[in-house]
Parts: C-alpha cells; structure tokens; sequence
C-alpha cells in the first residue's frame, strides 16, 4: 500500500467475510471487558516503540519511563478513547454508513485538528495485535484470528488514509510539523 512516503488509496484493503466479522466481535469481547488495562497497555508500547509518536501529545512528550506512563491520567483517558473507537468500530462492522461516519469523524480530526501523519495509523495498528496476542493469547493466538483482525486494522488504515486524502493531507509533509 505504500511506496516512496506515498499512500495508494485507490488499492483496496481486504474484504472482511462474516466469518471474520464473527471472529472479530466474539474475540474483542474479553478485550472491551479489560479495556483501561488494554489501552494502557497499547499505548505505552506504541510510546515506547515509536517515541516519536509523542510529538503529539504534549502531556507524554517527555515521559520516558513506561511506569510514570502508566500513572498518567492522561494516557489513561486516551487508552479508553482507542479502546472506545475501536469497539464502536467492531459494533458498527455490518453497518457501512455507520462505520463510514466513524472512519470520518476519526479521519478527519487527526488529519484536520491533531495533524497526526498516518502512517502512525499503521504502526499503531501492528502494536494493536501484537499487544491483544500477547495479552488475551486464549482468543488472540490462533492465525486465523490474526488474520481477521489484520484485515480489519488494514481497513482501518486503509479507511484514514481514504479520510486524509479527501480533506487534502500531504502524504509527504514532515511529520514533525
């Protein structure tokens, strides 16, 4: 999907079937049971990972320690944010229109008000799976439980980049911006 820094929105992303779709909500159900521990848990190794990333949260720029992370409030309301977003996607899976104004109004406030580059989308997503397989492996190890979640994280990207296309982002501008 992406070659030199650009993003083709036109490719498609794999197609969920129903048997993913299944997969997807009967698997997420432990996870939006544990969801503070969950997101926390995301955003810390997406923090520590991709240190990067913090560019654009003031209140964790310059956090290094993931246990100071871990005590943050903010970091806190954030995960529950993620883990909010991320359920209401996996509620809203056999509704397109609605799943579409989610993809939107989360497309367009990192790109238009957060000015977050998308590419953070991806990495994020990776971060995602490889957090829930290691925290719920009962649900998360089988492949093809990997592989419906993949697909629907691959939608996901697919969808923002979609988003950031539309209200005009440049795929190549300086992240740090």
């Amino acid at each position: 999907m992406e070659g030199d820094g650009g993003v083709n929105v036109t490719q498609s992303p794999e197609t969920l079937s129903e048997d993913d779709v299944c997969v997807i909500q009967d698997t997420w159900r432990p996870v939006y049971e544990n969801r503070e521990n969950a997101g926390v848990a995301v955003l810390i190794r997406f923090f520590s990972n991709f240190p990067t990333a913090k560019q654009y949260f003031n209140q964790l720029r310059d956090m290094e320690d993931p246990e100071e992370m871990k005590q943050s409030t903010y970091l806190k309301k954030h995960g529950l944010r993620v883990m909010n977003a991320i359920n209401t996607m996996v509620e809203t899976l056999r509704d397109g229109d609605k799943l579409d104004t989610v993809f939107q109004q989360m497309g367009k406030s990192h790109a238009l008000r957060h000015k977050v580059d998308p590419v953070y989308f991806k990495i994020l997503a990776g971060v995602i799976l490889e957090v829930l397989v290691e925290a719920f492996p009962q649900c998360f190890s089988p492949a093809s439980v990997q592989s419906a979640w993949s697909k629907l994280l691959g939608v996901l990207y697919w969808q923002m980049n979609k988003v950031y296309s539309e209200v005009g982002w440049e795929f190549n501008q300086n992240a740090a911006k």
